[in-house]
């Protein structure tokens, strides 16, 4: 197991002060930068916070103006809902959403160089058929065990990747979801899913870590993690975190999805205080005020605490 991090104190403030890259397809370089972030583009019908509302392309197109224009660095397109419970979708259907959003996504970043095309997949087919339509990162929320065959596409193209912890399938990840630390065993998942990536041929400087809130996790869980999230600073990776209006904001304050934006922004303060470099979000432009707002406050802060 890599070395223990210490405290907020030391390293997590410090941490604010440095800055993120990531590599992604084609020896890009994300970055560096103070914080990514990533703006949300679900192409499903059954999303729990904005289902069916870009479900066409048009509206996913309108949807993606409006994520570059309120500043957002990674456009993640997702065509399976990954709520609790939520049914899997066929590869075939799934890419009928996508491809056509991912195409368009990929003419704005064209024009836009700072802009990056994500998929939000575990399936290996639908990866493939992303990449070559322009996106540049994999989202995925099982850590390549859903399909095999997904390390292929990633050893083949080498995009940046987000490794995401996940208790099992979204379909049954939150039945009585069970831990002994649940921090101590993110991290040792973390272990092996990155020694098994770079041994695949994914080089290390293209994957980021995702705890996973609301991934097979109780309230408590969520709040662990989000009390510990440095800890997870000792394998020298960027931290990429998705805690927009999920139920964690509902079941700790009595919040309906559409009531959660203000604890979701500062959840968000506290994470990139504790050293969260990657943001992925539904409200980007409110993101992207809170992140600024904590660079501008922690500037001179580290010599303070150290």
């Amino acid at each position: 197991m890599p070395r223990e991090a210490t405290g907020i104190r030391a390293e997590g403030i410090e941490s604010v002060t440095h800055e993120v890259a990531w590599n992604v397809l084609g020896g890009r370089i994300l970055g560096p930068a103070p914080f990514l972030v990533a703006g949300v583009v679900n192409v499903t019908p059954d999303s729990f916070y904005d289902g069916g509302r870009y479900f066409d392309l048009r509206a996913a197109t309108a949807r993606i103006r409006e994520l570059i224009d309120q500043g957002a660095d990674i456009l993640d397109v997702g065509g399976e809902s990954s709520r609790p419970f939520a049914e899997p979708v066929s590869p075939r259907e799934e890419s009928d959403r996508v491809l056509p959003v991912i195409e368009a996504a990929a003419k704005f970043s064209r024009h836009t160089p700072t802009i990056a095309v994500s998929v939000d997949t575990y399936k290996a087919k639908v990866a493939e058929a992303a990449l070559s339509a322009g996106a540049v990162i994999v989202n995925d929320i099982s850590a390549c065990r859903f399909d095999p065959e997904l390390m292929d596409v990633l050893s083949e193209y080498k995009p940046g990747y987000v490794l995401m912890h996940s208790l099992s399938r979204p379909k049954d990840m939150q039945r009585d979801p069970e831990y002994t630390d649940v921090v101590s065993e993110i991290c040792a998942f973390f272990e092996d899913r990155l020694n098994a990536l770079t041994k695949a041929g994914l080089p290390e400087q293209n994957i980021v870590l995702d705890p996973g809130i609301g991934f097979g996790k109780t309230l408590e869980h969520n709040l662990t993690i989000f009390r510990n999230i440095e800890k997870f600073l000792i394998f020298g990776r960027p931290l990429f975190i998705g805690l927009s209006n999920k139920s964690v904001w509902g079941m700790l304050l009595g919040l309906e999805a559409h009531e959660r934006r203000n604890a979701t922004q500062a959840a968000t303060a506290v994470m990139a205080v504790k050293g969260v470099k990657i943001h992925r979000v539904h409200e980007v432009m409110s993101t992207v005020q809170t992140l600024r707002v904590v660079e501008e406050l922690n500037k001179g802060l580290s010599k303070a605490y150290v």
